[in-house]
């Protein structure tokens, strides 16, 4: 099922003002009114033109259906306003539907001639099919939850660890007293807390769309993400450090101070470390219940044989150790 343009269908520009529309409407009314009209396909383009009418000549509806978008896909909910469906005839017999007019009635009837069972597929998926409500989730006092809005958030690591705050832009639309809607910003200033994670959702009750004839407002949803670090890979909690040690220090063992987010701390490199061996430091992950670690990932860096010395030496461990790397290939 394709979006369908209103505007398009009454030739006006989106930001056109309410006696536009009017204007518009009157016209194409004319043109093809089925009565009058020898154009072909008169009744259902008069019934598209009565459609697109019925969803903008009121402000609150237009702007609910500018919601929308033309990114719309079937089966996304849609909230219309309170007052939505007013300009239609329904039986009182409930579960026969909307009855239609007769030719006679539309002929001398004004704006809203046709019934609900008149207009499209397009129509009927926002807007429901017996009740002007029922995919709004409207109350019967014409009361409706605003939407809830999502956005994404991206912060450092560092960020992440100690907590931040972010002053963010939202937009949405907004109607003016000429009855034109056009996109305005809201300014929101949220705080990150300590220890969130990749992928969490941080709520900010009351800051997504307004509600409809005084229902409360929807929620804002920022989800966070974590930019990559340069030392630093993250998995939840936990971070994991690749650190650089001397064949030395993995062969003799050594003291060192190892990077955290927290600050430097010392650590112990056990005699016979090997390259990819990983050491632990308990809670120097995220904060949070509990706290993620940091893990050690050794990497044995050999220095380069760029002097006669140096060449020297390795020829020295060449000769003295009893050293086959490769070993364990043999079995």
């Amino acid at each position: 099922m394709e979006y369908r343009d209103y505007y398009q269908v009454l030739g006006v520009e989106r930001a056109a003002t309410a006696d536009q529309i009017k204007t518009a409407y009157r016209r194409l009314a004319r043109k093809f009114h089925p009565d009058v009209s020898k154009e072909k396909n008169a009744e259902e383009k008069f019934k598209e033109v009565q459609e697109a009418y019925e969803v903008l000549k009121d402000p609150e509806k237009r702007a609910a259906y500018d919601q929308l978008g033309a990114n719309w896909k079937q089966g996304e909910q849609f909230r219309p306003p309170p007052d939505w469906g007013s300009g239609f005839e329904f039986s009182g017999a409930g579960a026969e539907g909307p009855r239609r007019r007769s030719r006679a009635g539309r002929a001398q009837g004004g704006e809203g001639q046709y019934s609900r069972q008149d207009f499209s597929d397009f129509f009927s998926s926002l807007f429901g099919g017996e009740t002007p409500f029922a995919q709004g989730g409207a109350g019967a006092a014409g009361m409706a939850g605003g939407n809830d809005h999502h956005a994404r958030v991206d912060i450092d690591l560092e960020e992440a660890y100690r907590g931040t705050t972010r002053t963010l832009e939202l937009r949405r639309p907004e109607v003016s007293s000429e009855g034109t809607v056009s996109v305005g910003t809201h300014t929101v200033r949220v705080t990150i807390p300590a220890g969130v994670t990749e992928g969490q959702l941080i709520r900010l009750a009351g800051q997504g769309a307004p509600g409809i004839g005084g229902g409360a407002p929807g929620d804002l949803y920022l989800e966070a993400h974590i930019l990559p670090h340069r030392l630093y890979q993250l998995d939840g909690r936990d971070v994991t450090l690749t650190f650089p040690v001397a064949p030395w220090e993995a062969a003799l063992g050594a003291q060192v101070n190892v990077p955290t987010l927290g600050g430097a701390v010392a650590m112990t490199i056990p005699a016979n470390s090997q390259s990819g061996q990983k050491l632990r430091l308990r809670g120097r992950g995220l904060p949070g219940s509990p706290a993620g670690d940091e893990y050690v990932q050794l990497k044995v860096v050999l220095p380069p044989a760029a002097s006669p010395e140096a060449q020297a030496l390795y020829e020295q461990m060449r000769t003295k150790l009893a050293f086959d790397p490769r070993a364990d290939l043999a079995r």
